[in-house]
């Protein structure tokens, strides 16, 4: 198997959107490279290329919400990945509504069934890595969108949505 492949069977979740708030401008970005990495408080690694325009507002502000979309928005969740905040205001070309966060100056977006508002905690690993850890300090949810459903990235434009649900025992929360 080509190791280019590896991330098609690793995928690490569901793809987000990472909004940022830099000189008075708000930006918006797709993310898929993201994971948990503590319960309490709610710790979250993320991967933001250091050749994205939301790098440099992230670095200087350490804040910004992850929006979670339903699949619904996965066309707009794709025109965002496909073009860049240097060049558009994204919320205004897609169509996207943002609105104040508590905690932090970077929007939550309107149109998704959660958002996270986060501060940086640890930027040891960036230099290298472009991986910043996160910490959730408020969230947010919609009632209306009841049970929304995920997509994920696959590679290469394939994605899959969220599939139907199970419980098992388990001592994990």
């Amino acid at each position: 198997m080509p190791l280019g492949q590896v991330y098609q069977l690793l995928e690490p979740g569901p793809v987000v959107l990472l909004t940022t708030a830099a000189h008075g401008r708000a930006n918006v970005m797709t993310m898929s490279w993201h994971m948990m990495v503590d319960f309490t408080p709610p710790l979250v690694a993320c991967v933001v290329s250091s050749a994205d325009h939301s790098f440099a507002a992230l670095r200087a502000t350490r804040e910004c919400v992850i929006a979670l979309p339903a699949v619904a928005l996965a066309k707009k969740v794709v025109a965002i990945g496909n073009c860049s905040g240097r060049d558009v205001d994204k919320f205004a070309t897609i169509g996207l509504t943002p609105l104040p966060a508590l905690h932090v100056a970077a929007p939550l977006v309107g149109e998704c069934f959660a958002n996270l508002e986060c501060k940086v905690v640890e930027t040891r690993l960036v230099n290298r890595y472009n991986l910043f850890v996160l910490e959730v300090v408020k969230a947010w949810g919609d009632p209306a969108q009841e049970h929304p459903k995920t997509i994920h990235h696959k590679g290469f434009g394939h994605f899959v949505v969220d599939g139907r649900a199970i419980t098992l025992a388990s001592k994990m929360p």
